[in-house]
């Protein structure tokens, strides 16, 4: 186009950046709706982590402190850089970071998936084999069968690849964490940065329901996998003798990796394309007038890495000094240390105390639990845009959530089964001396379910010498059982704990406090972000979130993973060392598991009563302006926080100067 054109048609002058600006890329909803995306699928791995966390236990015998240890591993790497990088967020290109930071996810979720590939055959105690002298594990006067048996089963498990299985799955999830910093922290500086004042408090509810989501898929995609057995890939399904309820089955747990990190790499790619700057929500009438884009926004003052090593301490005094924002951190401190026990353990809590398959507990909490905290979430956020509530109508609104979860929760710890009577585990000091004379292995474990409602460790342990087949040569029963009462009989599996009636009341509760809790989410976050000045939002997201990982994230699971094992009445072995728990005091479980849960719960509570009592007694007001976005909170008595008063109105309201 020339000259000539421009002067007969001043318009074409403007179109081109009228285009760019209307591109799909320079709009905060677009980004939102990518950002949801990627938080999905981010969390879709670290839920798939959760729900799997038993299967791995296992499969590479772990005990449940271990496992947590594990579950909370992704922690480490991000604890210090999630800080630098928030600083650094309105100063460097934030979707690229975050793009970059999802590929690296995605590489993270590929090396969860290696060991199973480097390990051999799962190798179950018991497992049935036709090389083996007794398949059956029947009663039998020789134990030589068993000492072959077993070491060569040990020679297996001294492999080389066994030795780097864990250290694997520990960097793993290092890297998983090191990816997962500059994304949420950048995500949401970025759209309250470039929303405006009333849709941002619905964008960070859509933004945390989807990361609610994430993992509730993840935990159905892990109850699917886990319906897979763990060596499908190289065995024929005629030689796979376990079914769903056998407490040896082992999932899938590898299978839902690799389609994970397939997510990660293609919701990784529109940042790609997102400017580091766009236009403000509220200003968009505008941007069709005005031939550039980059006349709309603010560009933020650059600083060197000198500066930023300077600046950094002052900064961090000046967040950490706020009152309201470190109770708030706090509160949500508890709920993190509570939500990160549970998501990691609960699946195994339902399966031990209700007698259920691990993919169907873990079914339950991706399909019950997890939905109904999504709802909540979201309506917090559309009450708060409803209600246009300030700092202090947030606190009320948040502490209030609290307090009925603290109602709903308490009924959970009278709604569980009594430990099954096992012989020779519980209870304590049962006989179990009529097996002595049949040599049974004590790594066998392979339980059986005697006709006088006795569970016993294997047919051998029961004294059972004969058994009944199927058409399928599949075994019906055990027979001539010496250790069981009554016809002597006993059928494969466990007795279970006899009260899987109560899963649907115990369900309801804990779905209902999984409703309650999450409406303190959104408000929560609001008050985080409007009581801190604009430059330091991202900074103080990042503090907060370090906080989670140090305080909640990293010592929660292993704290839950401690309780559990306290419970344990028998610990497996294999070839001389302890491996994952077999059998629990379901009581104590019970007690000490929920009991943790009313602990942080009442945590949360006493923090947000805390925020009603300071913003009352110091007369916190929000200032009825849009510097409300930009951290324009202030006290009345002239202590002021965010942007400048003037000095007319320091006069009106009489204050010194």
């Amino acid at each position: 186009m020339g000259a000539r054109d421009l002067n007969m048609n001043p318009d074409a002058a403007v179109s081109r950046p009228a285009v760019r600006c209307r591109s799909p890329f320079n709009s905060i909803k677009f980004f939102v709706f990518c950002h949801s995306l990627l938080q999905l699928a981010q969390l879709l791995v670290s839920g798939y982590m959760k729900s799997s966390i038993s299967t791995i236990e296992r499969r590479y015998g772990l005990s449940s402190q271990k496992s947590g240890l594990l579950a909370a591993f992704n922690e480490v790497g991000n604890t210090v850089l999630i800080v630098f990088v928030s600083f650094l967020g309105s100063r460097v290109h934030r979707p690229r970071f975050i793009g970059c930071g999802a590929l690296l996810a995605c590489l993270a979720s590929l090396l969860m998936a290696l060991p199973h590939f480097l390990g051999g055959q799962y190798d179950y105690t018991d497992r049935i084999s036709s090389n083996s002298d007794n398949s059956s594990g029947l009663c039998q006067s020789e134990s030589s069968a068993t000492k072959s048996s077993s070491s060569q089963s040990c020679s297996q498990q001294e492999s080389p690849a066994s030795h780097v299985v864990y250290p694997l799955l520990l960097m793993g999830q290092l890297l998983l964490g090191i990816g997962a910093v500059p994304i949420q922290p950048f995500g949401i500086s970025y759209i309250d940065d470039y929303a405006s004042r009333k849709n941002s408090p619905l964008y960070l509810g859509i933004l945390l329901a989807a990361t609610s989501i994430g993992p509730a898929l993840g935990f159905i995609t892990g109850a699917f996998m886990q319906r897979f057995y763990v060596d499908f890939n190289i065995l024929p399904k005629d030689e796979i003798k376990l079914d769903h309820k056998d407490l040896r089955w082992v999932g899938a747990w590898w299978l839902g990796f690799l389609v994970a990190s397939c997510l990660l790499f293609l919701t990784a790619l529109p940042y790609l394309f997102f400017p580091r700057n766009m236009p403000k929500e509220d200003a968009a009438d505008e941007v069709e007038s005005k031939p550039d884009c980059k006349q709309q926004t603010d560009t933020p003052q650059q600083l060197s890495l000198l500066q930023f090593l300077k600046s950094f301490p002052s900064i961090a005094l000046r967040t950490l000094r706020s009152p309201i924002y470190l109770l708030v951190v706090l509160a949500q401190v508890n709920l993190a240390a509570l939500l990160a026990g549970l998501a990691t353990f609960m699946a195994k809590f339902i399966e031990r105390q209700f007698t259920q398959s691990i993919s169907f507990s873990t079914m339950m909490i991706g399909a019950v639990s997890i939905p109904l905290a999504v709802l909540g979430t979201v309506l917090g956020g559309a009450l708060m845009r409803r209600l246009n509530l300030s700092v202090s109508g947030a606190s009320k609104l948040c502490t209030m959530a609290i307090l009925l979860c603290m109602m709903s929760a308490l009924p959970l710890l009278f709604i569980g089964c009594p430990t099954q009577k096992v012989a020779g585990v519980f209870p304590p000091g049962s006989n179990a001396s009529c097996s002595t004379a049949c040599h049974c292995s004590k790594e066998a474990f392979n339980p059986v379910c005697g006709s006088d409602g006795v569970e016993f460790r294997s047919p051998c342990h029961a004294g059972c010498i004969g058994m009944e087949t199927d058409a399928n040569n599949k075994i019906v029963n055990f027979t001539e059982c010496r250790c069981v009462g009554g016809s002597g009989v006993a059928s494969p599996g466990t007795c279970g704990s006899g009260c899987s009636h109560l899963l649907l009341p115990f369900m309801v509760m804990l779905g209902l406090t999984s409703f309650i809790a999450s409406f303190s989410q959104t408000p929560s976050y609001i008050m985080i972000l409007r009581t801190v000045p604009a430059e330091d939002k991202s900074f103080a997201v990042g503090v907060q979130y370090m906080m989670f990982r140090v305080l909640a994230f990293m010592p929660g699971p292993v704290l839950y993973g401690s309780v559990i094992d306290g419970t344990c009445l028998t610990w497996g072995k294999k070839c001389g060392k302890n491996t994952s728990c077999l059998y629990y005091n379901l009581d104590l479980f019970r007690r000490r598991f929920l009991g943790l849960q009313v602990v942080f719960v009442c945590g949360g509570l006493l923090c947000f009563l805390l925020t009603i009592l300071f913003l009352y007694r110091r007369g916190w007001r929000e200032d009825q302006t849009d510097a409300g976005s930009k951290g324009g909170y202030e006290l009345v008595n002239g202590q002021k926080k965010g942007e400048a008063i003037s000095a007319k109105e320091k006069e009106a309201r009489g204050i010194k100067t």
